[in-house]
């Protein structure tokens, strides 16, 4: 196993990344850890925060571009990045103890302040605010600020990050960057990650030009009366493994419109397990899952869990939920992609194109189990066979 060291990101102009200087520095990190490119079978590319700009994040993908389809290259917006946090800190894990069913992961950062809440192995809800360490920033010891300026300002971004966790409105309501958090705490067990984790967990305690160090150590003091329980990772939270494996499905599983549009990447599994086959249900579901993964780009394949059998009334449920809920993000030539763990989507296909009057690029594949945090590939049809491949990635967390 092979860790680089973490680096603060390399700017080209105030918005723009400097992508040689993250070439130059992914370069080092192989030869350090003694691999080459050649000897990783798979991966993960997140472009969180500012790498996640439009100007950004197509740069950076391009830097892997040779890995092919073996690595996950996906964009994140605060709500996946939140989850992300949630489950490469541990709190997802600990709130599977049945003594800590309820977790708030706070992942504190150079610009935002991401929220998790965390219910029994799942994450219910995530929320960001506009508030992170790097509101004041220098690069010049002889350019900082005076120590009283710096306290103030640090000890006002502690308390906005904590009145959540305590259960009390933010003083600035318009720092939410999303929606904001229905549940309201106070929040008994808590996990800290992030940057600013590093210096709260006892990892850190140097001062990187920014407010760091002293939000850390301003959180650190108002967590008393909270179960802090440590991160498993605090940094490096949001970096996470990437497993993958591949299924041929065979063309009597398959419903296909346009052949040409395959191949696909990187599509985000947008998982739902209805409780009974109604639209209503479906619909809102699927656009929680769209907000929940940050995939109103189109990008995403549903994936339905379905345990109400193969009549007709259900699977028009079914269908027209799927339709309502994608409507507001599928634009004509952006296709559909549906995976179903059920052996129907050849029904389920053509009451998409032929009832619900959908005219986009369709895609159903059946008989397979997708979850959050997967990704999909899907291949070319394989001449002469009838059948496409599918290489489902999944992101992989140490729960150690």
């Amino acid at each position: 196993m092979a860790r680089s060291d973490v680096a603060l990101t390399p700017y080209a102009s105030p918005k723009r990344i400097d992508t040689d200087a993250l070439a130059a520095f992914i370069d080092r990190a192989y030869a350090d850890a003694g691999w080459t490119r050649d000897t990783v079978d798979t991966g993960a590319v997140i472009a969180t925060g500012e790498a996640a700009r439009k100007e950004n994040a197509a740069n950076i993908v391009a830097l892997f571009s040779n890995q092919g389809g073996r690595f996950v290259c996906a964009t994140a917006g605060h709500h996946l990045e939140a989850l992300l946090a949630a489950h490469g800190s541990g709190a997802v894990a600990q709130s599977r103890n049945a003594a800590t069913p309820l977790v708030l992961n706070i992942d504190i950062g150079g610009g935002t302040t991401k929220y998790a809440i965390c219910r029994n192995g799942q994450v219910t809800e995530t929320a960001a605010i506009d508030l992170g360490a790097r509101r004041i920033r220098w690069s010049d010891p002889a350019a900082r600020p005076d120590q009283d300026r710096l306290e103030r300002t640090a000890n006002l971004i502690v308390d906005e990050i904590m009145r959540i966790a305590d259960g009390v409105p933010l003083r600035e309501p318009s720092l939410w960057l999303t929606e904001p958090l229905r549940e309201r705490g106070p929040f008994k067990t808590v996990v800290i990650s992030g940057g600013v984790g590093e210096y709260v967990n006892g990892n850190e305690t140097r001062e990187f030009g920014d407010l760091g160090k002293l939000v850390g150590a301003g959180i650190a003091r108002r967590l008393k009366g909270h179960d802090v329980v440590r991160a498993l990772e605090s940094i490096r939270a949001t970096c996470i493994g990437a497993s993958q494996y591949t299924i041929q499905v065979s063309g009597d599983t398959l419903f296909l419109t346009r052949p040409e549009m395959l191949p696909l990447r990187d599509l985000a599994a947008i998982a739902i397990r209805p409780e009974r086959a109604d639209a209503g249900v479906i619909a809102r579901a699927v656009r929680s899952g769209i907000e929940r993964l940050d995939r109103d780009d189109g990008r995403f394949a549903i994936a339905v869990r379905w345990d109400h059998g193969p009549a007709y009334s259900a699977l028009r449920e079914l269908c027209h939920g799927i339709h309502e809920g994608v409507r507001s993000v599928l634009h004509d030539e952006r296709p559909l992609v549906v995976v179903i763990d059920a052996d129907i989507a050849g029904i389920v296909g053509q009451a998409l194109q032929d009832e619900m009057g959908i005219r986009s690029p369709l895609v159903c594949v059946d008989q397979i189990h997708l979850s959050d945090l997967d990704f999909i590939d899907i291949g070319e049809v394989v001449p002469d066979k009838g059948v496409v491949p599918v290489v489902v990635k999944s992101l992989v967390f140490s729960e150690r």
